[in-house]
């Protein structure tokens, strides 16, 4: 299972994209609010115990000072993805980016690219598969839609500009 959560509502269209990824896949997943700087107990009572809830991976994201998944990944040995997201309150996101990614030396987060959290779900997913068949499968599947999606478009644009590469 993966633990969702974000800094507030106001993130939820970002992380939402996440969780839709992973309920396609037959992921399970919870998803919640849990502020590093609003409920710092309710924080940390999460990363705490989500080891022993199921979890395997959590994917944080947060806006602004973004310290939510750095704080989390303080309080467990699990695998902390963060998602920075460009709120209201950003510098252009990029307070969020590198709030998450310059974590000090010993407490990795994984990052992924600003509103990223459909990357997020993915690489959660791709963790979770190493130890689940099934999931790699499910998962292969997806990259090979993606390489069709590609390939079509490539047909597509051949057809309006016809050129010699056939490769």
């Amino acid at each position: 299972m993966i633990g969702i959560i974000m800094g507030s509502q106001s993130d939820l269209p970002i992380m939402e994209q996440a969780a839709y990824f992973l309920n396609d896949l037959g992921v399970p997943y919870e998803l919640t609010v849990v502020s590093a700087h609003r409920t710092p107990e309710r924080m940390l009572t999460y990363a705490k115990s989500a080891k022993d809830r199921g979890l395997k991976v959590i994917i944080a994201g947060a806006g602004g000072a973004a310290h939510l998944p750095g704080m989390v990944a303080s309080c467990t040995t699990l695998p902390v993805i963060g998602v920075p997201i460009l709120s209201s309150n950003s510098i252009d996101g990029w307070d969020s980016v590198l709030s998450i990614l310059q974590m000090p030396s010993g407490i990795p987060v994984a990052t992924v690219a600003l509103n990223g959290a459909l990357n997020a779900g993915i690489l959660a997913a791709k963790i979770l598969a190493t130890a689940d068949q099934e999931l790699a499968h499910r998962l292969e599947k997806y990259q090979n839609a993606l390489q069709d999606k590609v390939l079509d478009t490539v047909d597509v644009i051949k057809t309006q500009h016809p050129n010699g590469y056939d490769k």
